[in-house]
C-alpha cells in the first residue's frame, strides 16, 4: 500500500522525514526515504526522477501552493502529488506528498497543522485548521494556549520534561517528535503526533512544530493507570493541587494533579497573568532556593475566575530530575480570604464582574458549561 509521506520543514535547513503513512520516522533524511518509497513504486522512473521529486516538494514549500504532476507509464498513468502544511502564520510548516498509479490516488490525507511556540509570551499559536483534528472543536478553539492547556489534554504521557527542556531551552539543532492521546469536549480522543524543532532566529525564540492526526491508524487511547488515579483522588481529597511551576517565567507548565478549581489557569492572553504582578520576582527568587535542593514556602496572589486576585499558600518542592531548569513541584492550598470576597474552591464560576478581557472568555464560558454538564453559569 502506497502511503502520504510527510516532509517537515520547521527549519530553513530542514527537509527530513516526520512519517510514512502512520508509522513516525524520527527525522530520517529525505533522500533515503525517497529511494525506499521509489523502489516500491518502479513505473515512477519511467517519467519522475529523485532530483526532480525534491524539486517539487521545494516548491510546495517556497510557493505554499499544491502541486500535481500526472506522468505516463507502460503500467498506466502516474500520479505525484504534494500539499502544504501551514502553520499560523501562514508559513509551510511540512509538506505532504503523494507518489504512485492515479487509481490508487487517496481522496484525502491525514489531517495536519503547523504551530509556533513563543518562549517570550510563553504561548502556542495555532490556525484555526487544527479543529479539524481529531480531539478538538471549533468551540474550543483559541489561537493561542499555554503549554499547560496542552498537557491538561494530554493522557497517558510521561515526557513533560523533555517537551519543556526544548521549549524554555531552545537550542540551535533541539528536535523532538513524540505520539500522545488527546482529549477534550468535543467527542471520542483522537491521537497526534508532534514534531518539533527548535528556532532562535529573526523570525523568534522558541520552537516550531507539526502536529499530524493519526488517530485511524493508532486508535487505542492510553488512560491513566489506577496509581496515578489514586494519588489524584487523595489529593482531591486532601484539598491541595500540584503543579510543575517554571519559576524563571512564572508561569504553570503543567498539572500534577487536577487543576485548583480557585485559580484562573486557562484561556489566558498572558499565561503569568496568573500570578500577580508583584509577586512574580518573589517567585522567580524561590527559584534560587529550590535550584538548591530546599523546599521553599510563600503566599502569593492568585487569578480566580471572578478576574481578582487572592492569596494562595505555595510549598515549592525541587522537581527531580531536572535541575539544569528553575522548575519546580508546587502545592497550592486555597486560602479564604473574606476581604477580597475569594470564593472556596467548590464555587469557581464564571467572571461575572470581571471588567477587562483577561482572556478568551467565549471559550472559556464554553469550557466551563460541558463540565456542568450544559447547565448555564452565573
Amino acid at each position: 500500500m502506497i502511503s502520504w509521506i510527510t516532509v517537515e520543514t520547521l527549519t530553513p535547513e530542514a527537509l527530513t522525514v516526520a512519517s510514512v503513512g502512520g508509522s513516525p520516522r524520527d527525522f530520517a533524511a529525505w533522500q533515503r526515504v525517497l529511494q525506499r518509497q521509489l523502489a516500491k513504486t518502479p513505473a515512477l522512473y519511467e517519467g519522475l526522477t529523485a532530483a526532480g521529486i525534491t524539486d517539487s516538494v521545494q516548491a510546495t514549500y517556497e510557493q505554499a501552493s499544491e502541486i500535481g504532476l500526472t506522468v505516463r507509464s507502460r503500467y498506466g498513468p502516474q500520479l505525484l502529488r504534494t500539499r502544504p502544511i501551514l502553520g499560523p502564520s501562514g508559513d509551510v510548516h511540512a509538506v505532504q506528498l503523494w507518489m504512485g498509479p492515479t487509481a490508487e490516488f487517496p481522496a484525502t490525507a491525514a489531517a495536519a497543522v503547523g504551530a509556533i511556540w513563543d518562549l517570550e509570551s510563553q504561548t502556542l499559536a495555532v490556525p484555526s485548521g487544527i479543529t479539524q483534528l481529531t480531539g478538538t472543536s471549533v468551540e474550543e478553539y483559541t489561537p493561542r494556549m499555554s503549554i499547560a492547556e496542552l498537557f491538561q489534554r494530554v493522557s497517558g504521557f510521561d515526557r513533560h520534561a523533555e517537551v519543556l527542556d526544548l521549549l524554555y531551552d531552545p537550542r540551535p539543532g533541539a528536535k523532538l517528535q513524540f505520539d500522545a492521546t488527546i482529549t477534550g469536549d468535543a467527542g471520542r480522543a483522537g491521537r497526534w503526533r508532534f514534531t518539533i524543532r527548535a528556532r532562535d532566529d529573526q523570525r523568534g525564540r522558541g520552537a516550531w512544530w507539526l502536529i499530524e492526526d493519526i488517530t485511524a491508524d493508532h486508535s487505542s487511547a492510553r488512560w491513566p493507570g489506577l496509581e496515578c488515579v489514586g494519588l489524584r483522588e487523595a489529593h482531591r481529597r486532601a484539598g491541595t493541587c500540584l503543579a510543575v511551576v517554571h519559576l524563571e517565567y512564572t508561569g504553570i507548565s503543567h498539572w500534577l494533579t487536577d487543576p485548583a478549581p480557585w485559580i484562573r489557569w486557562d484561556f489566558l492572553f498572558r499565561p503569568a497573568d496568573v500570578f500577580h504582578p508583584d509577586d512574580r520576582a518573589n517567585l522567580a527568587e524561590l527559584g534560587r532556593q529550590v535550584q538548591a535542593g530546599y523546599t521553599a514556602g510563600a503566599t502569593v496572589r492568585t487569578l480566580d475566575y471572578r478576574g481578582r486576585y487572592s492569596p494562595s499558600s505555595l510549598l515549592l518542592y525541587p522537581y527531580p530530575g531536572y535541575s539544569s531548569r528553575p522548575l519546580a513541584i508546587v502545592q497550592f492550598v486555597w486560602i479564604a480570604d473574606e476581604a477580597h470576597g475569594s470564593q472556596s474552591p467548590s464555587d469557581a464560576q464564571w467572571p461575572a464582574d470581571a471588567t477587562d478581557p483577561l482572556g478568551y472568555d467565549e471559550q472559556l464560558r464554553y469550557r466551563l458549561t460541558a463540565r456542568m454538564g450544559g447547565k448555564a453559569l452565573a
